[in-house]
């Protein structure tokens, strides 16, 4: 028996087959101009035909000047929107619930891609090769944004898809607003941590606006420092999710990369039953490490709702039906390349994974 793992639930008016989530994942394989490419679309509907519950894509920008990355995906055009098109109704044939990830790189969008100097909260500078001080953003920048996450949700689910998330995490522009360190304003956009949250709760108010109600919009955040993200206080971060379940927000997900691990402010503590305290009945999607049905189900035990695969979902794009056995112990890195391109792993995808100490075998 696959208990509680894989029982049926909801997510807003959604059935749901089961609670095992694809995480979205940075791949690259998408077109130079941000249109869905062949590859991306199988590798999606190859998840879904495995039994995962919910598929989410890798991020999406939402504006020409978010674009984050070589062969990111796009959702910021009618031209986007319409490589977009049938996704969503082919992974719901599949049954799979598909959930847009929605993004806006601020600072961690290069003048090499955008073809203009970045802009975040506030100009800031940090250690590390290449980087660029961004611009503070002006009232016509925030405003702008703002109707760019609106009209991309809106995009998302005229595409067939059941809704969207919004990325405030991994430091992209979002999260940019959120932290003490990244803005350092002194109007309504910044300073104290309430407003410091405003910007990412007058997106969700926008995106909300745009889109049907029985549509899903949620937010994924970074609980603490990790990585890109940079000037988190968990006590802000769950502040911030209190914030948004108030406003009426769909699910909360939680990055955490190690979903094993308490939080380092209070290390007592594992970060899953505080923000279920602060949520109440909002669903509460956590990734971080998530490899094996053990793993999967000490996070429902610790107050998740869904639990979203990364690494174990490139590898095992049938791992929500093998979980069913209780026996099931997917085989971890490093795994060879041509067994992921089998998975639907493109190429390109691929190469991209090598960055990755020991995920990848041999040339």
């Amino acid at each position: 028996m696959c208990a509680l793992l894989c029982e049926p639930t909801r997510l807003g008016v959604h059935p749901v087959r089961n609670r095992i989530w694809l995480a979205p994942l940075t791949n690259q394989q998408s077109h130079p101009d941000g249109r869905l490419s062949e590859a991306e679309r199988r590798w999606l509907l190859r998840r879904a035909e495995g039994g995962f519950g919910v598929v989410e894509t890798c991020a999406a920008y939402v504006a020409a000047d978010g674009r984050g990355w070589p062969g990111a995906a796009g959702i910021a055009t009618p031209a986007h929107a319409e490589a977009w098109g049938g996704v969503g109704a082919a992974l719901a044939r599949r049954g799979a619930l598909g959930i847009v990830q929605l993004f806006h790189g601020g600072v961690r969008s290069p003048r090499s891609l955008t073809g203009q100097g970045p802009w975040s909260a506030s100009a800031f500078s940090e250690d590390g090769p290449g980087f660029e001080v961004p611009r503070a953003a002006t009232e016509a920048d925030i405003a702008g944004v703002l109707a760019a996450f609106a009209s991309a949700a809106a995009r998302a689910v005229g595409a067939g898809f059941a809704g969207v998330e919004l990325h405030a995490a991994h430091g992209y522009l979002l999260s940019q607003f959120l932290s003490a360190t990244q803005n350092t304003r002194s109007d309504a956009w910044g300073g104290d941590r309430t407003r410091r949250m405003a910007l990412l709760r007058a997106a969700l108010r926008a995106v909300r606006a745009a889109v049907p109600a029985e549509a899903v919009v949620g937010v994924r955040l970074s609980p603490e420092d990790f990585g890109m993200a940079r000037g988190l206080d968990l006590d802000d971060s769950l502040a911030t999710a209190e914030a948004l379940a108030e406003d009426g927000v769909d699910f909360l997900h939680i990055s955490l990369w190690d979903a094993t691990r308490n939080t380092r402010k209070y290390p007592e503590q594992h970060p899953i039953p505080l923000f279920r305290a602060r949520v109440g009945a909002v669903p509460l999607v956590v990734a971080g490490g998530i490899w094996d049905r053990a793993d999967a189900e000490a996070a429902l035990a610790r107050g998740a709702d869904f639990v979203a695969l990364g690494r174990a979902g490139i590898a095992h794009p049938d791992w929500p039906r093998r979980a069913e056995a209780p026996g099931y112990a997917p085989a971890r890195p490093p795994f060879r390349a041509e067994a992921l391109r089998a998975a639907d792993v493109s190429p390109r995808f691929v190469s991209y994974l090598r960055r990755f100490s020991g995920f990848i075998h041999g040339p």
